[in-house]
């Protein structure tokens, strides 16, 4: 593991604002998600959102990746590519994941959005996601190792019939898009390095209904898929550990109050 980057103060400002505006461009984008719509529609409104607030998308022209915004559904596990092709329906579950460059400095955010009516199986695996991500955010305080976040989340879990992906992590991020420390969301217990006030890292749990293993798309090099096309979920915050805990600064909904 590289060195872990700690911000100052200067830094830690425009990284939250950063994390504001992707948190809002999420927002924003739901009022689009519904039958019919194609998720190239939703990413060209994302863009649009994003650069009329000053900013630009991350995700465009990084390593070739051609949108503003990856939008992965049902059995995508993640960089699913927005394409005109791709058209909404109902039962549909969708992974959103918005990283804004604003200033010289990066937000990064995901969470699902629902289109009609899904499974009762669908909503206990977004269910279970989105508190596999309380949990790992729980963790967050310093001197607490980075490994008890994964170990939490996998705990959680299997303890509920699921598995979680393993090949995919969360990463430092605000200076660089991705930065050190790799956040696996497995792990063994007290293992990893520890945290310290003024480190920034995305904790972005993928949790699978079936095996947690996934394959490429060998036609556009991005899209990751389970291995089994069972469902999959996620949800991801960027977070900041602070003197005595952690704030959550992609959270606009006041999920999270600040420890």
């Amino acid at each position: 593991m590289g060195e872990i980057i700690i911000k100052t103060p200067e830094q830690i400002e425009g990284i939250r604002k950063s994390s504001k505006l992707a948190a809002k461009a999420l927002d924003f984008a739901g009022q689009f998600v519904s039958v019919g719509i194609s998720s190239e529609f939703i990413d060209s409104k994302i863009e649009e959102f994003i650069l009329a607030h000053g900013a630009i998308p991350a995700t465009k022209g990084y390593n070739g990746y051609p949108k503003a915004s990856c939008i992965s559904l049902n059995e995508v596990v993640c960089h699913g590519i927005p394409s005109e092709k791709i058209i909404l329906k109902n039962g549909d579950i969708l992974n959103i994941d918005i990283t804004t460059i604003l200033d010289g400095y990066f937000g990064d955010t995901s969470r699902m959005f629902t289109v009609g009516e899904i499974s009762p199986g669908a909503t206990k695996l977004i269910e279970a996601t989105k508190h596999c991500l309380k949990l790992g955010i729980e963790q967050v305080q310093p001197d607490n190792r980075f490994g008890n976040i994964g170990f939490v989340i996998n705990r959680f879990a299997r303890a509920n019939g699921l598995s979680v992906v393993y090949e995919f992590c969360g990463h430092g991020v605000g200076i660089k898009f991705h930065e050190e420390p790799q956040v696996d969301h497995t792990a063994r217990r007290n293992t990893g390095a520890k945290m310290k006030p003024g480190m920034i890292f995305t904790i972005e749990p993928m949790i699978n209904q079936g095996k947690p293993s996934t394959r490429l798309d060998k036609n556009d090099g991005w899209t990751a898929r389970t291995v089994d096309n069972r469902l999959s979920a996620q949800f991801e915050h960027t977070i900041l550990v602070t003197q005595t805990g952690y704030e959550v600064l992609t959270d606009v909904k006041g999920e999270f109050p600040i420890t």
